[in-house]
C-alpha cells in the first residue's frame, strides 16, 4: 500500500486524484503499483527507500527516453520522478497494457533491435553511469570495444566477486588473459546504443502486439552484448534472432565468443546471487 505522505505528493505534485493502486509483479528491487487516475488514465510507479534509489531512477528514466527517442521500439513514456523528504524516492511512467505476442511479434521484434543497434556513439561508453539491477555499472568512454569492456564492465565485475569471497588470484590471471584476447576474439564494430539488460523479463507485449522494453541499463556498448544476454536464461524465440540476423547479420563465430559477452552477466549474478553462478563463471574463464 501506498504511504498516505506519498500519495499526497504525487497526487499534489502531478495535479491529480488516485482512486486506487494494484501491485504489479517483477518489483525485486523496487516496489512497483499500478496506480489508477480518477480520469480513468492508468500510470506505473515504482518506489524505493534503497539509499541509491533516486540515483537508480534517474538513470533508467535516461535509458527510457534515450531507448525510446531512437524510434526503433517502444518504451514507457517517464512521467515523472522525486524524492521523498525521508528520502523514500520513486519514478512515475505509463502503464502499457499487456497483449498477446501475434505470429509475428518476434520477428518485428528482431528487426526493431537490430534499428536500435545501428544507434551509433563515436566512443564505447555512455554520458553518465548507470544501474545493471542495483549494482552500479561504470560508463566511462573508451576507443575501443576491448578497453571498455575489460575496464568498465569484467574487472569491476570480478573484483568485487573476489572482494565477497566467490573467486582468487586464479580467476584474475584468467581474466586478465581474457582481456588480452579480446580485441581478436571480438568483431571491431561501431558503437551500438544497447538495452544492456536484455531477458524476457525486460521486454512487453502491447495490445497492439508489438514489443516494449522496460528496465534499461543503456549504454553504446557492442551489439553482440545485448544478443548474448538474451541467451542466458532459456532465450527468445528462434524467429527473433532469424529476423535480427537478416536484417544485420552476425560476424561468423558468434557461438564461440558467445561466453565471452556473457561472461559480464554472470558475473554480476554472482555478486548477487552467488550459487551455481560461479561455476559458470569458472568455465568461461577456462574456456
Amino acid at each position: 500500500m501506498l504511504s498516505p505522505a506519498l500519495r499526497q505528493l504525487l497526487e499534489h505534485t502531478y495535479g491529480i486524484r488516485l482512486s486506487g493502486e494494484k501491485p504489479l509483479a517483477g518489483g525485486d528491487i523496487h516496489s512497483v503499483y499500478r496506480l489508477q487516475l480518477s480520469d480513468g488514465r492508468f500510470w506505473v510507479l515504482k518506489t524505493s527507500a534503497r539509499p541509491m534509489a533516486a540515483a537508480m531512477f534517474r538513470t533508467e528514466a535516461q535509458g527510457l527516453a534515450l531507448l525510446g527517442a531512437s524510434g526503433a521500439i517502444r518504451t514507457p513514456k517517464v512521467l515523472g520522478q522525486g524524492s521523498m523528504p525521508d528520502g523514500q524516492a520513486y519514478l512515475l511512467l505509463d502503464y502499457i497494457a499487456p497483449g498477446y505476442p501475434n505470429r509475428l511479434f518476434w520477428e518485428n521484434f528482431g528487426r526493431a533491435l537490430a534499428s536500435l543497434h545501428g544507434n551509433t556513439s563515436a566512443r564505447f561508453g555512455f554520458a553518465h553511469d548507470n544501474f545493471i539491477g542495483p549494482l552500479p555499472q561504470s560508463n566511462t568512454r573508451h576507443d575501443t570495444w576491448a578497453a571498455f569492456y575489460a575496464e568498465e564492465r569484467l574487472w569491476p565485475q570480478l573484483l568485487l566477486a573476489c572482494e565477497n569471497g566467490y573467486f582468487s588470484k586464479t580467476e584474475e590471471q584468467q581474466l586478465d588473459r581474457l582481456c588480452q584476447q579480446l580485441s581478436w576474439r571480438c568483431p571491431e564494430e561501431p558503437p551500438a546504443l544497447t538495452h544492456g539488460d536484455l531477458w524476457r523479463g525486460n521486454c512487453l507485449c502491447d495490445l497492439a502486439g508489438q514489443p516494449v522494453l522496460i528496465d534499461p541499463a543503456a549504454a553504446f556498448t557492442h551489439r553482440e552484448m545485448d544478443l548474448a544476454m538474451s541467451r542466458l536464461f532459456g532465450g527468445f524465440e528462434p524467429a527473433f534472432y532469424a529476423a535480427y540476423a537478416e536484417a544485420w547479420p552476425l560476424e561468423p563465430g558468434f557461438e564461440a565468443r558467445l561466453g565471452i559477452y556473457q561472461l559480464y552477466y554472470l558475473l554480476v549474478h554472482v555478486n548477487l546471487f552467488g550459487g551455481g553462478y560461479v561455476e559458470q563463471v569458472r568455465a568461461v574463464l577456462r574456456g
